[in-house]
This record gives C-alpha cells, structure tokens and sequence, in this order.
C-alpha cells in the first residue's frame, strides 16, 4: 500500500519545523510521534525544502513526514525525484511528496512567471516520472483546490493535500477522486476560550491568505461571499479556523473525516505564529490520537 493511501489518524502542520531551529525541530517530531500524530508536515516558500525532510525522518522512526506542499516552481523533477529516491532507501517509506503551484504574488515576488499552473503541474509530474528513479504516483498528493486541479489529482497522484479548506470541500474533494484516492486536508484550531481571543491570534493571520487568488476563489466557490472575504466575517473565520476547546476541535476533525477524509493535519495557531505549539499538541493528542 502506498504512504498516501496508508496515512490515516490526525497528523501536524507547522511552519517550525520547516523553518526552525532544526535541533528543536527534530525533538518535536520525535514528541510528536510518540504522542501519535501520524504525520508532520512541512511548507515550502523557499530553501532546500529535503534538508527539512530529511531532519525530521532522521529524528523519528514511524512518523511520515510531508511536505504541504512542495513548491513546483522552486524545484526541477529530476532533482526532487532523486531526493525522495534518497530518502526512502536510507528512511523508508515515510516521506510522502505534496506538490503545489503556489500563487502568483508569491511566484512572482521571487522573479519568477507564473502562467497556466494545471500545464505546470503536468509538466512537473511528467518529470518525476522520467527520472531515473520515478516518484511513484502513490507517494505523491497534490494540493488541489478546483475541479481540473482535482480531476489531474485523481489521474496523476495518489491523492489531494487540500490547504484552508472546509469539510463541504472535503466532500467535494472525495466525490471528485473516488474512494480510493487519499484526502489529507489540512484544518487550522486555535485552543482558546471565547471569540475575541480567536480573532486577535487568528484574523490577520486569515487575511493574508485571503488576499491569495486561488484560496478566495476556492471560499467564493464554497458559497462565501466578496464582502466576507474582504471583512473576515464569523461566518468565514469561524469556517476556516475552528476555535475553543479539544472536544471543538475534535468535532472539526470528525466532520471532515465525515465528509470523506482519510487524515486531517491540524495547524496550531497561538499568539506566537512562529512557535512550536508543544503544549497544545499535547493537550489534543489526549482527545484526538
């Protein structure tokens, strides 16, 4: 069985352990894996992103680690299907590849085109498989949003990584890649006691996001509406972060494994985006692993 179709239980998503102290990124991936996550995973906005991989892989024994996503633009197809060659033969099948295209301020901030993203993503998957060493299509998931996007999941991959989604994009997603196919979405909580406090961790944090064309274009098609978009209305916000206790989080979590979820990755936001959230994980994992 493939490392996308395998993953199943609750794993972690955190941009620490991507860009972090790697001495404490490691220790936390290693707490995380005896806590039970069944997964962390990793973003890519820049760097050599299998580094990351491979401190993670080297901290733990069971853990897969992910990336969500890998960004298509920064890498060639050929080098990465050699790094996941790499990394399998010396940890084993538990590195499992995200792929994405980003969006275009981000792409093109750094110099580069961002044009026809579906015939990138093709092009990109066309390259992992003529390497030498092919990534195959099981151990590789794509950040799928709109419908092309997830019908070339369903063709080329072993699944989706959907990033800021609800658990009616899940279903979508699942009714779009059939049964076998894995949905590994990916759900934001913030562990706090009332709205306000959610808010002040979490609207900023929300916006920046929704000033990205294919996350706004996603919500617009999920039946939001420009106005909540441009005012971070509860209805939008208490959408994309679920907030408030364990037992809140756990209903999100069991929502989307409703709507056809195989694994849920879970980002922690506190009031310190950048921390390693260790005391959270732990409280969740007594509910959720």
């Amino acid at each position: 069985m493939s490392t996308a179709a395998a993953l199943t239980g609750v794993g972690i998503w955190n941009t620490g352990l991507r860009y972090g102290d790697p001495g404490a990124a490691a220790e936390a991936v290693a707490e995380l894996e005896e806590l039970g996550y069944t997964a962390a995973w990793i973003p890519d906005v820049g760097g050599p992103v299998l580094d990351a991989v491979e401190n993670l892989l080297a901290a733990s024994r069971r853990i897969v680690v992910a990336t969500g996503i890998l960004n298509l633009w920064m890498h060639e197809p050929a080098a990465v299907a050699a790094g996941y060659a790499g990394l399998t033969a010396a940890y084993g099948e538990r590195f499992l590849l995200g792929i994405g295209v980003s969006h275009a301020p981000l792409v093109e901030g750094t110099g580069q085109a961002y044009r026809r993203p579906l015939a990138a993503t093709r092009r990109f998957l066309d390259g992992l498989d003529a390497a030498p060493e092919p990534v195959p299509a099981g151990e590789r998931v794509l950040a799928a949003l709109g419908p092309k996007m997830l019908a070339l999941a369903a063709e080329r991959s072993g699944g989706v990584h959907p990033y800021l989604v609800t658990p009616e994009h899940t279903r979508q997603a699942r009714a779009a890649l059939g049964p076998e196919a894995a949905v590994l979405p990916e759900q934001t909580a913030i562990l706090c006691a009332d709205r306000a406090q959610a808010r002040a961790i979490g609207e900023q944090w929300l916006r920046h996001y929704l000033d990205l064309p294919n996350y706004a274009g996603n919500l617009l098609r999920l039946g939001f509406t420009e106005d909540e978009l441009a005012t971070v209305a509860d209805r939008l916000f208490d959408a994309m972060i679920v907030w408030g206790d364990e037992a809140a989080v756990l209903r999100r979590v069991e929502e989307h494994r409703a709507a056809g979820a195989d694994h849920v990755c879970l980002q922690i936001l506190t009031a310190d985006l950048g921390a390693l959230p260790r005391e959270e994980w732990r409280r969740l994992a007594a509910a959720l692993v």
